[in-house]
């Protein structure tokens, strides 16, 4: 029997898309925290409105706004804050992957209870004047009902983005607060390890976000997904540095064991707005800003798809020149959604990154 480590509610109120809505913050309510860089400083966030148009200019107006150094402080505004969620592990084949026995509640392990959810925080800072981004993952060990707001921490992992203390070999953000990154993680010699990181944020609700992580293993003639995590957040407030912990207030709850996205949402053609960037093969800077391209069309077939829970998919494929060709979506709606690629040299090395808010084909007719 697959069970919620914590009993707690789902907010299942959806925005309406013609509904205007804009969420103001008090930014008194900010405090910066020495733990992190102390270059970082949180600034207000700023909403975006829920309507149908908006969803898709998201990656329109840059064509006639390109001051980068604005969309970056609009980035900084929506990524940075307190993120709390569920995340769970999941197989190359999409199935997901119990917790270790030695955390789960010995009351669980009585009733023969299994938990494949953590609890999480992920507080996150960017610098809105340099590009700097860091932010915390933070796993709390399972409890029994409400007990969570005494929940103790499992894990800490510290990823930090730009500065001296870089980790990536690449990023891609968009104003939106969605960003992909590219995580070196392991040299072998014979193969490497990789981390895909993509964030999606709800073009209809900015406080709500998916970040899907691609463990890639990689050598120069064949590459292959290793794993998969899955990390369903809320924004809760201002960065307090994980300080303040949801707990049973939660407005999600645990995801892993619930139903699959079904194949027949995925497949077919879609089209819509679209931001890209590219990298070059002599361009030393890692961060590159998403931007308006053409509207792109695409047809999506079975072969290679993961279907995972929360409306979410994944895809990673071999490209014709030896590439490795990443993928993963969000459907929001019915017939419509938020994906991201992501393309990366045999080497190694970011290629192209795109985020696009698609609409079935078959819906617009």
């Amino acid at each position: 029997m697959a069970f919620s480590a914590n009993i707690l509610y789902q907010n299942k109120t959806l925005i309406p898309l013609d509904f205007q809505v804009l969420k103001l913050r008090n930014p008194k309510l900010f405090i910066n925290s020495p733990s992190l860089s102390p270059q970082l400083q949180s600034k207000k966030r700023i909403l975006a409105s829920a309507s149908t148009t908006n969803v898709a200019s998201d990656f329109q107006v840059q064509k006639n706004n390109p001051a980068s150094i604005k969309n970056w402080e609009d980035f900084a505004r929506n990524v940075s804050g307190e993120w709390d969620g569920h995340g769970a592990d999941f197989t190359s084949e999409g199935k997901p992957i119990e917790l270790p026995e030695s955390v789960v509640p010995e009351a669980f392990r009585e009733w023969e209870v299994q938990v494949f959810d953590w609890q999480t925080q992920c507080p996150t800072l960017a610098n809105s004047e340099e590009r700097i981004l860091a932010y915390k993952l933070i796993k709390l060990l399972p409890t029994v009902g409400c007990e969570a707001d005494a929940a103790t921490r499992y894990t800490i992992d510290e990823r930090n983005i730009g500065g001296t203390d870089n980790q990536v070999s690449g990023f891609a953000y968009h104003p939106s607060g969605c960003y992909v990154a590219l995580w070196p993680l392991e040299d072998h010699g014979s193969y490497r390890l990789l981390e895909l990181e993509y964030c999606l944020v709800d073009p209809r609700n900015r406080e709500s976000r998916v970040r899907i992580i691609q463990v890639v293993r990689a050598d120069n003639t064949v590459s292959s997904l290793q794993n998969i995590r899955v990390f369903c957040e809320q924004w809760y407030g201002p960065f307090r540095n994980g300080e303040q912990l949801g707990g049973c207030s939660l407005r999600d709850s645990a995801f892993a064991s619930t139903e699959a996205l079904k194949i027949s949402e995925v497949v077919g053609e879609w089209e819509g707005p679209v931001a890209v960037t590219r990298f070059l093969g002599a361009q030393t800077d890692i961060f590159q800003e998403l931007v308006a391209d053409k509207p792109q069309k695409s047809v999506r077939d079975q072969q290679g798809l993961i279907l995972l829970p929360k409306q979410l998919w994944c895809s990673l494929k071999k490209g014709d020149s030896g590439e490795i060709c990443g993928e993963v979506g969000w459907l929001l709606d019915h017939g419509l959604s938020i994906t991201s690629k992501c393309f990366v040299s045999k080497d190694g090395k970011l290629k192209e990154i795109a985020i696009a808010n698609e609409t079935a084909v078959s819906e617009k007719k």
